[in-house]
């Protein structure tokens, strides 16, 4: 039993292994044509999740990300990140209504999502925690060891953990 906790633990934790890393950049389009770019945020958190509005999961860490917009404000920028052969402006526009969504949900075909994801298999919801520098400091996939960070109060833990390193010096 010991065995398989020790290897689960250490299995939760190698995808942050090759961490911290440059955030690679983008500029990407919304459903209404209006480009963003990484680059506009430097000096803020960016809270970048890849999902899938008929992901169960992604809908669930809408609240998470609604908490952090209302605790962190200005200090914090949320984008989404959906694919254009999974979803489309419909199912976005729904999916933004039906959550009240207010941040940004971005369309990409494949290659942005590639180039942070680094493996041709996606899972979904994905959540990537890049500092104000640009550099990408957390990296979470939904799963038994990350459903706090994507149900409960883990993403505000780190991005406090990730703004008072910045306050501090760090």
């Amino acid at each position: 039993m010991r065995t398989i906790v020790t290897f689960m633990l250490c299995a939760a934790f190698l995808p942050a292994a090759d961490l911290p890393r440059r955030a690679p950049g983008f500029a990407l389009p919304d459903s209404k044509m209006r480009i963003f770019d990484l680059y506009d945020y430097r000096g803020k958190i960016v809270v970048l999740e890849f999902m899938k509005t008929d992901c169960p999961h992604c809908a669930t860490f809408a609240s998470a990300l609604d908490k952090v917009q209302q605790k962190h404000g200005g200090k914090v920028q949320i984008l989404a990140v959906v694919n254009m052969q999974q979803d489309n402006d419909k199912t976005v526009a729904d999916y933004v209504a039906g959550h009240n969504i207010s941040y940004p949900i971005l369309f990409d075909a494949g290659q942005m999502a590639f180039s942070y994801v680094l493996k041709p298999e996606l899972n979904y919801p994905q959540v990537f925690l890049i500092d104000a520098r640009g550099m990408i400091q957390k990296q979470f996939e939904y799963g038994p060891m990350t459903r706090d960070v994507f149900e409960g109060n883990g993403l505000i833990y780190e991005i406090d953990r990730m703004l008072a390193a910045a306050a501090s010096g760090k």
